[in-house]
């Protein structure tokens, strides 16, 4: 029945799973621990370009890449947590995901997304206040959650789900650690801004590069979810409308991109799989933090993933593509 609702609802989920295949389980990845130290010369080479772009940033950069097909992958900071800012909401999507493959929800089921509610004077709870708001299918809620970065909506994934300490569990279940979320969208937007994010490792509602790469490797693997949960997940994410200047800014035209963005005061991020030529993903996360405004922070983000991609292309795809460049210049 599950399997009927998810087709139903879904009508790119095919052409997504053909894009995205689920590999074998056997995947070295497929349990959200990406193999410790797998870097080829090329690898190394690829970490040194990304090193030498980030050098320039005034504050804290982490960049996590892995080839999930081959096991290549690049680490800056990979192990320094970084707020996650909106991209927290894979996780929160995953979970309520898993939940409809366990027969718990539906797609089509009705939910209210949470709206904040104003603090009296004086008074600061220790999470943000909500009240049910305005009612949508658990498909529209993970839609705008994903493709709007809609916080309310993923605020009413999150009550459905019990709570934060249900995506958390989902992590650690997932095998995933150095991530965990502390705060609801409310209060995450609420407190903005009280920590400096560039001078201050705050532990709340954070991941490590690592850990980010950890969570896309086990969604597209089939560690996290079944296929089915998988493929709306995925299709989703394809059709994000926010952050364009960043990862997709520095792809190729015409390359399919499955990400989410994140976005707070001296923060943006940007996380994703993408496809390669030869069929092989790459799954990035990209973390910014620092005194410089989005734009500049988004520019960063486009430079390394163009970095990222040109380093993990085919030796003949790498080739073409600095033709191509040379050409344009």
């Amino acid at each position: 029945m599950v399997g009927i609702q998810f087709k139903r609802k879904w009508r790119l989920a095919v052409a997504v799973m053909a894009a995205f295949p689920a590999l074998a389980a056997s995947s070295p990845a497929v349990q959200g621990r990406p193999p410790a130290n797998l870097q080829s010369p090329r690898d190394l080479a690829t970490q040194q370009k990304v090193a030498s772009i980030i050098a320039a940033a005034r504050g804290r950069v982490g960049v996590a890449a892995m080839d999930l097909d081959g096991g290549g992958q690049v680490l800056i900071n990979g192990d320094m947590p970084f707020p996650m800012a909106s991209t927290a909401k894979v996780a929160v999507a995953s979970t309520f995901l898993q939940m409809v493959e366990q027969g718990r929800y539906r797609l089509d089921q009705p939910l209210p997304m949470m709206m904040p509610v104003p603090e009296p004077a004086g008074r600061h709870n220790l999470v943000a206040m909500v009240r049910p708001g305005p009612v949508f299918t658990a498909q529209t809620l993970i839609e705008r959650s994903i493709t709007r970065s809609d916080n309310h909506a993923t605020d009413g994934l999150i009550a459905a789900v019990g709570g934060i300490g249900a995506v958390n569990r989902f992590l650690v279940q997932a095998g995933i650690s150095g991530q965990h979320l502390d705060h609801t969208m409310a209060t995450l937007v609420r407190d903005d801004g009280r920590i400096n994010p560039a001078r201050v490792i705050d532990s709340g509602t954070t991941s490590t590069p690592r850990a980010m790469i950890a969570l896309l490797s086990a969604v597209d693997r089939g560690g996290a979810l079944g296929p089915q949960a998988r493929a709306v997940l995925l299709d989703t994410m394809t059709r994000t409308s926010t952050g364009r200047n960043r990862i997709r800014a520095g792809l190729p035209a015409g390359v399919l991109l499955a990400h989410k963005t994140g976005t707070l005061s001296g923060v943006t991020d940007d996380v994703g799989i993408v496809r390669l030529p030869d069929g092989r993903h790459l799954a990035m996360a990209i973390f910014v933090a620092g005194p410089e405004n989005h734009t500049v922070q988004a520019g960063m983000i486009a430079r390394i993933a163009s970095a990222l991609y040109q380093g993990f292309l085919p030796p003949l795809e790498n080739g073409a593509l600095a033709g191509e460049i040379a050409r344009r210049r």
